[in-house]
């Protein structure tokens, strides 16, 4: 893999425009599918939808972002009513982030998440379109990068440094339990995971997870139970060997 882009690549007088030829150009000619390890993603025709890439081997979907800075707690994303109606479907893309230099034409930072992350609670309704706008009345959406917990933005690249394969391919397929379960199912999970990664350590309590009930009780005020509701995730974490059961009120992050 090699990070820089080709400023052969540069065909416009525009510097946005030339920025996404050089990454699309970038991704099509390096980037490799992290769910079945096929070494080319292919390019969609312009103005698909929702998605710019797709793997010719397992017929996975991405969509690309790029920007100079880094990504925020959330990035604008396309129509809100389109992206929920995609949230349950097969071919909801995956979300490529990149980070680019322009004085070095070159990636910073490439990660990934796994569509199995995208729940409707991380996407946001913006405000329509001004009626003096050419697109009046368009409603888009944001994604809460901040919603999201670490295990589920994979880095292909992280600083300027390409992370090992096998690693990013370790690292996706020990969330792909989640595809097994309803958008809605998955927005508890998502949240208690990101809960217990915020602890910052590897072996944790119950009681410490028990301490976010407040803040999980703010995000989904209809349920009365959050601590019964916090260890039901808890159990089913641990059967999908996401955590380790060590004794009574005590977990492990598996590694």
């Amino acid at each position: 893999m090699k990070l820089g882009f080709e400023e052969s690549q540069a065909p416009y007088s525009s510097g946005s425009q030339n920025a996404r030829a050089w990454t699309e150009a970038w991704v099509s000619a390096w980037a490799y599918c992290p769910h079945c390890g096929n070494a080319k993603i292919s390019s969609f025709p312009n103005n698909s939808p929702l998605a710019d890439f797709f793997c010719p081997a397992c017929n996975e979907e991405f969509e690309l972002k790029s920007q100079k800075g880094k990504f925020g707690k959330s990035v604008a994303d396309g129509a809100f009513k389109t992206k929920c109606e995609r949230l349950a479907a097969s071919n909801n893309p995956n979300l490529l982030l990149m980070n680019y230099d322009l004085k070095s034409l070159a990636v910073i930072n490439l990660f990934i998440v796994p569509k199995h992350f995208f729940v409707r609670e991380i996407i946001e309704e913006r405000k329509p379109l001004a009626p003096t706008a050419r697109r009046a009345g368009w409603i888009g959406s944001n994604i809460l990068l901040g919603r999201v917990p670490d295990s589920g933005k994979i880095h292909i690249v992280q600083a300027g440094i390409i992370r090992p394969k096998e690693l990013v391919l370790s690292e996706w397929q020990k969330t792909l339990f989640l595809r097994n379960e309803s958008p809605e199912t998955r927005g508890w999970l998502l949240d208690v995971m990101k809960c217990v990664e915020s602890l910052g350590k590897r072996d944790f309590t119950l009681d410490e997870v028990y301490a976010f009930d407040r803040q999980l009780g703010e995000l989904y005020p209809g349920n009365q139970n959050v601590r019964p509701k916090i260890r039901q995730q808890l159990q089913y974490l641990r059967d999908r060997g996401f955590v380790d059961f060590i004794s009574r009120g005590n977990y492990r992050l598996r590694s």
